[in-house]
């Protein structure tokens, strides 16, 4: 039986090549209408997109995450930063296990894990509050911005989170 040359199977690829090409050249002249739906699906993703960043910006809010080693702790840092409007929402996850090096020491540790949505300006404000409320010598707090969201959540958290007195004036 002979087996399948170099050329042969560049032939056999070309021939799959053409395929595809001439399938799309089809649908592109046959179809046009798919075509098009695609372009008027792109486009309304487009200005949906344009009306949140409008609205607000990539990074106007941003998720911290903090990890606490109760739930009475989780509760407490949490009732605080929405009370003092440093937080929008709190988030807590229990019985999350962490296993991290602490002095030399790999550690496991069951802890809460905390998802909190913040205006980005409130990020200096809500970490300092954590760090002074918080039982651990070294507290997590890392925070990310939010590049896109559901707009009436967004919303939502501009009215629960007013914007500093300072952003106000420049923004």
């Amino acid at each position: 039986m002979p087996v399948p040359t170099v050329m042969a199977y560049c032939r056999f690829l070309n021939w799959w090549t053409f395929c595809a090409v001439a399938i799309a050249l089809c649908i592109a002249v046959f179809m046009p209408n798919t075509l098009h739906l695609c372009q008027v699906a792109r486009r309304a993703l487009a200005t949906m997109a344009t009306a949140t960043s409008a609205t607000f910006p990539p990074g106007t809010f941003s998720v911290s995450y903090v990890t606490a080693p109760s739930e009475e702790v989780a509760q407490k840092l949490a009732q605080g930063l929405v009370q003092k409007k440093l937080a929008a929402c709190v988030n807590m996850v229990p019985n999350i296990l962490s296993v991290y090096e602490w002095k030399n020491e790999i550690q496991k540790d069951k802890e809460v894990f905390m998802v909190i949505k913040s205006r980005t300006s409130k990020l200096d404000e809500l970490t300092t509050y954590v760090r002074q409320n918080h039982p651990y010598e070294v507290c997590e707090v890392i925070s990310f911005p939010i590049q896109h969201g559901n707009p009436p959540y967004l919303q939502w958290m501009a009215d629960v989170l007013p914007a500093s007195a300072s952003q106000a004036t420049s923004g």
